[in-house]
C-alpha cells in the first residue's frame, strides 16, 4: 500500500507502514532522493525565520539540513548523534522516543557544537515531525546549552503535529488505517 502526495511540487509515493495493530503510517524516505532534499530545503527556506545554526537528529534529517545550509550558504549545522563519539568533549545527552524506532534512544553533543548554539539563533529541522518527541529531545538539548530557538522546520506534520502552531511545515502526512485509508 501507497499513499501519493504532492511534496514541493513533486509527487511521490510513501509505502504505509504498521505502526500498532490499526495505525500505520506514511513512509517518507529522503535518503537518497536528491530532487525531493533540493525541492524541499528551498521551500522550508521560504519559510523559516533568520537563524544563526541549524541542527537536526541524527540520521533522516541530515540531508535535509546539509542541503538547507548549502542554500542558505552557510558552512556549518549540527547533528545530534545517537551516541557519544570519541571525538567529542564534555557531551551532554538526552533520550528520545521516536514513533519510527522501537526502543528509546540517546541524542548527544558535544562542547564544539554547544559553543556553536550558545546565545545564537537557532532553528531545528528534521524530516517528518510525529509526536514531537524527536522534537522535544532537540529542544532540551539546545536549552541546556543556552540556545535560542527560533523555529522548528519540517517537511511533513504527520496526524496532530500539523495542528500544532509552533512548527514550519510543508504538507501535512496524515495517518492511516489497516486498510491504508486515512484515519
Amino acid at each position: 500500500m501507497f499513499h501519493e502526495m504532492t511534496i514541493a511540487g513533486l509527487k511521490r509515493q510513501l509505502p504505509l507502514c504498521k505502526v500498532t495493530d490499526g495505525l500505520y503510517i506514511g513512509a517518507f524516505i529522503m535518503f537518497g532522493d536528491v530532487e525531493i532534499t533540493v525541492a524541499s530545503a528551498r521551500e522550508l527556506l521560504k519559510k523559516v525565520p533568520d537563524f544563526d545554526i541549524m541542527i537536526t537528529a541524527e540520521s533522516k534529517g541530515i540531508p535535509l539540513v546539509h542541503e538547507m545550509a548549502r542554500q542558505a550558504g552557510r558552512n556549518d549545522y549540527i547533528v545530534a548523534r545517537k551516541g557519544a563519539k570519541l571525538y567529542m568533549q564534555d557531551v551532554i545527552s538526552t533520550e528520545v522516543d521516536s514513533i519510527t524506532t522501537d526502543h528509546i534512544q540517546t541524542l548527544c553533543i558535544g562542547k564544539k557544537e554547544a559553543d556553536q548554539m550558545r546565545g545564537k539563533r537557532v532553528l531545528i529541522v528534521d524530516d517528518v515531525i510525529s509526536t514531537g518527541e524527536s522534537l522535544k529531545s532537540l529542544e532540551t538539548l539546545v536549552n541546556q546549552v543556552g540556545g535560542n530557538i527560533v523555529g522548528r522546520a519540517t517537511v511533513l506534520a504527520e496526524g496532530e503535529a500539523a495542528d500544532r502552531d509552533d512548527i514550519i511545515f510543508l504538507e501535512k502526512l496524515p495517518l492511516f488505517n489497516e486498510d491504508g485509508s486515512i484515519k
